[in-house]
């Protein structure tokens, strides 16, 4: 049988706490890891009332912040991920695993050991004021997403949108926190030069279902309300109904692409469940705590859509998948578009107004001037 997962705990081992408000069931080791740890029993039995589990934040000490994409089934081929981790905790994120290349847990780990790039916005105006830098659309949202609630404190995103915008360079956002309208006077005046959109991405208008699957992402009425506060202020807003989970969420694709509409979104894109590496585990453990008397189902479902595994990878058919199941959801998405007006108009953004200002040109060579002093020294 494909996909047959080794047992969640030796025998030896004891489940791990839930932690309420985290997505995650448990915190196993990355895969890189040669010693596996798990917790064990001392024998006493005596029920520990342990403290929550809290988030913590790392400088990234990254050199660079441009990162680039060459994959053929992603419309962008550069973006900024401000944060590594992200708190709002998505137990089906397709990030969770590069936790791992950091020696931390795809797990818990990802959502409460936060990695923050406070130099973001100077390496920014760097790369962009190169001369090689020809511009394009910056992608923001693709892995981490840019808004997730430790950018409330640090607004690192907020000052990587102000240096697009001197730049006249265009950025498309995709996010599942409210928190974005608190950018709507960067953003509109972006959009005012056709240099901005935004999705929002709804997997659910189920707030039962978002708390335990999404538990620190804006609730669903939040995410549309963030969809109005964008289309009034002339921001193109659009809708990703991501991922789509058949026998869990899909049912909900038509209502929730209705419910964007009418808040002003224009555009709608969906994907469906990835599960890439540990998220398998990870999301088969969540369903089973939280969705006991319908996993089985679910879980079939997913492997009817990947050639009986629970991940295909292949470029083309991983954010799609193939067969029946497949195919009926993306004609109910057609379909829905269709009937909504949906798509009839793509933003391009433009990428001709792009110029470096003086001021980039003044620090570009003050930096290169410190540099070649510092080699003297």
């Amino acid at each position: 049988m494909k996909d047959q997962a080794p047992p969640l705990y030796p025998d030896d081992a004891i489940a791990e706490p839930i932690e309420h408000g985290r997505g995650a069931l448990s915190n196993a080791s990355s895969r890189f890891d040669d010693e596996k740890k798990i917790r064990t029993t001392d024998g006493w039995d005596i029920e520990e009332e342990l403290p929550p589990l809290r988030t913590t934040l790392t400088r990234d000490a990254t050199r660079t912040i441009l990162a680039r994409n060459t994959s053929p089934d992603v419309p962008f081929d550069r973006s900024i991920n401000p944060y590594r981790g992200c708190e709002h905790g998505c137990i089906y994120c397709f990030a969770r695993p590069t936790h791992a290349y950091l020696g931390l847990s795809p797990g818990l780990d990802f959502e409460t050991k936060i990695l923050f790039k406070p130099e973001a916005a100077k390496l920014l105006v760097a790369e962009l004021a190169a001369p090689k830098y020809r511009p394009d659309v910056v992608a923001m949202g693709t892995n981490t997403d840019p808004y997730q609630p430790v950018e409330r404190d640090l607004k690192i995103t907020r000052q990587i949108l102000r240096v697009l915008s001197d730049f006249n360079n265009p950025v498309g956002i995709v996010t599942k926190n409210h928190l974005v309208t608190r950018d709507i006077d960067i953003l509109a005046d972006m959009a005012k030069r056709n240099l901005a959109e935004v999705f929002l991405s709804v997997t659910t208008l189920d707030k039962d279902l978002a708390r335990t699957m999404e538990p620190r992402a804006s609730a669903p009425h939040r995410r549309i309300e963030a969809i109005r506060a964008l289309a009034a202020a002339g921001v193109p807003v659009g809708v990703m109904t991501a991922p789509m989970i058949p026998g869990l969420n899909d049912h909900e694709m038509e209502a929730i692409l209705e419910a964007a509409t009418e808040a002003g979104a224009t555009r709608a894109g969906f994907t469906v469940l990835r599960l890439p590496l540990e998220i398998k585990e990870l999301f088969e453990e969540w369903l089973r705590q939280h969705r006991p008397d319908r996993a089985e189902r679910v879980l079939s479902l997913i492997r009817q859509m990947r050639g009986g595994a629970l991940y295909q990878a292949e470029f083309g058919v991983r954010m799609k998948g193939e067969g029946p199941i497949a195919q009926l959801l993306a004609a109910r998405f057609s379909s829905a578009v269709k009937r909504l007006g949906l798509n009839r108009i793509r933003y391009r953004l433009d990428t001709q107004r792009f110029a470096v200002p003086e001021s980039a040109r003044t620090a570009l060579v003050d930096a290169k001037r410190d540099a070649r002093q510092m080699k003297l020294l």
